[in-house]
């Protein structure tokens, strides 16, 4: 290959630019309006624009993409991760267009990438597998049937996509229908596909995971372990690498079933395959990811093998650098820097970064998609940076951690670290006792304050870009050029919102739902609505008991502090 064009955005976008450049391949961005100013945009060798709108309108339309790769000259596709980095139809459209794919074959992402089939290939090799529901569920009437049949707790997942987008684990019977409606809502949104299965689910589980590499000449190796347990509405917050606390015969069978499973599917690429390890021992084949992952960069540090640019290898038809899994170097963790609120049940946070300072030094890396004046937007994702920590030792890396969670500053924008320096100064997860598990986070962790609200400030200058057919080239000017146009447009946030009563949005966001009538009756705390933001789905409540008057339509784009309701005593 020689022009890599990246289908993704942010901080990944980034990773890859810099390993092409590693390489030697020219690096080709895409944007969306949203992301016009964007660092990975800025550092591209070039960038093209993919318009305005939602990720249905951008970074998921294939036709958009295939058009700009082959203007753009490119002949190499890499997905990143997220949007369709799992879409087979993506990868069919990559090769019909004569361009190499960065990743498994569709057939692969199309076997792998169904979680039900994923299950069956699983047994197939023996590996560790818990019930699970006969294909997808057709209903939430079918779901609620399966919880009474093998009792409760339950994983409502989608059968397409990763990431934990559309999952839900229930603990009441009475929450199965809702809740998978809503793993439904997700899915949609997020892969667009609803299918969704359910299989029982391990109370209080670890969440372990095998990095797996494999060519196109029969090798596949497996990298290492990681730990994964560490997270929030499914979402990874914290990993490590390798897993700790496992006993050598855990580790051989994680290994072992990964590998099984990679080769009997034809795996080609980078994948991770992922398991759950109950409290007694218990280990469960939970899903393969057939892309590059979030938490990579912990594999790499304590293998000192560069991920990404063995998936360029593999793409280019050579072979693995490494033949047998590596003897892990150290210890590291990584942080996911989003923006949400800890203290608010980590409510997303989009926003403007006003300041940005990072930590250095001996063990420390930042994969970062953002600098001081960066926007976050509310249409993607809230992770846009990653701190990657590493040391001799689990101990090392801990002490180093910390230093580095010191160092960290971020204003503008509510972030979770808070939450990280909280997190590594409790015993449950800085000893040996280990006693995380997956929703460890919402049932045990000490409540944390809620992080103060910043008003962003505007930058002195202001980065602006031309388009020549698609093509983006970037200017520069002085923010005054623009004073009279920024106090014509900037948003009126809903006058009304004071008035006693109002129910506001508490950041931009999509109205995703109404759950009462217009003019029905409310309970303060009753939930009224569903709105969505960084692609999570976040509850409204009525602030007070009367009667409610809808002031926004389903489908509405919202900014913080716009009146949805209000509510007549």
């Amino acid at each position: 290959m020689k022009k890599l064009l990246i289908a993704n955005r942010g901080e990944i976008a980034l990773r890859i630019i810099r390993a092409a450049r590693d390489y030697g391949v020219a690096s080709v961005a895409v944007y969306s309006d949203a992301d016009s100013g964007s660092l990975h945009v800025e550092q591209a060798d070039e960038a093209w624009s993919l318009g305005a709108g939602r990720a249905a309108d951008t970074y998921l339309s294939i036709d958009k993409l295939i058009d700009i790769a082959k203007r753009a000259g490119a002949d190499a596709v890499h997905p990143g991760y997220g949007f369709l980095s799992e879409r087979a139809e993506f990868a069919e459209a990559v090769l019909a267009a004569g361009l190499a794919w960065v990743g498994p074959s569709p057939d692969v992402i199309r076997a792998l990438g169904d979680k039900i089939e994923a299950r069956r290939i699983a047994a197939s090799v023996g590996a560790p597998l818990v019930r699970g529901s006969e294909g997808s569920l057709a209903s939430a009437q079918d779901a609620v049937a399966f919880a009474r049949e093998v009792g409760l707790p339950i994983a409502i997942k989608a059968a397409f996509g990763g990431g934990g987008r559309g999952m839900k684990v229930v603990r009441d019977i009475e929450d199965v229908a809702e809740l998978f409606d809503s793993a439904v809502r997700e899915a949609t949104e997020a892969f667009g596909r609803g299918d969704c299965y359910a299989e029982q689910f391990l109370d209080k589980p670890r969440h372990v995971e095998a990095q797996v590499l494999a060519d196109t000449h029969g090798n596949v190796v497996v990298l290492g372990t990681r730990d994964c347990s560490l997270q929030r509405r499914n979402q990874k917050l914290v990993e490590e690498a390798p897993a700790p606390f496992l006993t050598d015969e855990q580790r051989e069978r994680i290994h072992n079933s990964a590998r099984q499973i990679c080769a009997t599917a034809g795996y080609v690429g980078a994948g991770t395959v992922e398991f759950l390890l109950s409290r007694d021992g218990v280990i469960s084949f939970l899903e393969v990811n057939t892309r590059l992952q979030v938490e990579h960069p912990i594999t790499e540090v304590t293998t000192g093998i560069d991920i990404v640019i063995e998936q360029l290898r593999i793409a280019d038809g050579l072979a693995l650098s490494v033949t047998e899994t590596p003897k892990p170097i150290g210890h590291a963790f990584e942080f996911r820097i989003n923006a949400e609120d800890p203290g608010r049940g980590f409510l997303p946070t989009p926003g403007q970064i006003s300041s940005f300072r990072a930590p250095s030094g001996p063990g420390v890396r930042l994969d970062s998609g953002v600098e001081a004046g960066s926007v976050v937007p509310p249409l993607y994702d809230s992770l846009f940076a990653k701190l990657i920590v590493f040391g001799a030792t689990r101990d090392e890396a801990l002490r180093r951690a910390r230093r580095a969670l010191r160092e960290f500053e971020i204003e503008g924008i509510a972030t979770v670290l808070q939450f990280h320096r909280a997190v590594i100064e409790d015993a449950a997860f800085a000893s040996e006792s280990f006693k995380v598990h997956t929703n460890w986070i919402e049932t045990e962790m000490a409540a944390l304050a809620p992080a103060p609200r910043v008003e962003a400030v505007e930058p002195k200058l202001v980065k602006t870009f031309i388009e020549i057919d698609g093509k983006r080239h970037q200017l520069a000017l002085p923010a005054g050029l623009f004073g009279s146009i920024s106090a014509n447009s900037s948003p009126d946030a809903a006058a009304s919102s004071g008035d006693a009563g109002a129910i506001v949005a508490p950041m931009p966001c999509l109205l995703q739902s109404w759950l009462v009538e217009d003019g029905a009756s409310v309970k303060r705390g009753e939930a009224i609505a569903i709105i969505e933001a960084m692609k999570a789905e976040t509850r409204v409540e009525a602030t007070g008991d009367g009667v409610l008057h809808r002031r926004a339509n389903t489908g509405a784009n919202l900014s913080s502090g716009d009146v949805i309701a209000t509510i007549e005593g």
